[in-house]
């Protein structure tokens, strides 16, 4: 199967479940990566500010704001990662993400955890983005990084198309 065919299959399903279910399932991801030792045990994490279809991790950001949380921001062709505040200290972005102002941080060997979200990921950890390579870029920065792939239950798939510049995630959740 091809990598537009799993984005097709994705977004069917996707549409198929209502916004309740969005967000009772994120709300159970949220529990479920609190508990995960290494978010628990993370003092510098990666996480990131939804979009209207993805999990939505929102609440965990606000549960770990005691620690150093990192979001993405979009910068050209690249993502750049910034220190979260507070919520109210974020400013719309590009596709209309809410993104941390401030100067960029690029320490990445101080990440000991990234929450990276995908359309679709396979068990053994395999990822596929949304095809522009944004996360693909980051990820290859984040050689020692604890990554996890986080999605609803409905967007793992049996098997994705694997390229050499794909980075597998050590789990998903």
């Amino acid at each position: 199967m091809h990598k537009t065919d799993i984005r097709q299959i994705i977004r069917q399903r996707k549409a198929a479940c209502s916004k309740e279910e969005r967000a009772a399932l994120s709300a159970e991801l949220c529990r479920m990566l609190e508990n995960e030792p290494h978010v628990a045990q993370a003092r510098t994490i990666l996480l990131y500010y939804p979009l209207p279809d993805e999990a939505d991790l929102r609440p965990l950001i606000v549960k770990l704001a005691d620690r150093c949380i990192l979001l993405p921001v979009v910068v050209g062709d690249d993502l750049e990662l910034r220190l979260y505040e507070d919520e109210d200290k974020l400013s719309e972005g590009a596709f209309h993400i809410l993104e941390p102002q401030g100067k960029a941080f690029t320490n990445y060997e101080e990440i000991e955890t990234a929450l990276i979200p995908g359309v679709a990921f396979t068990r053994e950890g395999d990822r596929l983005g949304r095809g522009k390579g944004y996360y693909d870029r980051l990820l290859s920065r984040l050689t020692k990084t604890y990554k996890i792939g986080v999605c609803w239950p409905f967007q793992i798939v049996e098997a994705i198309p694997h390229e050499e510049h794909d980075i597998r995630m050590d789990k998903v959740i």
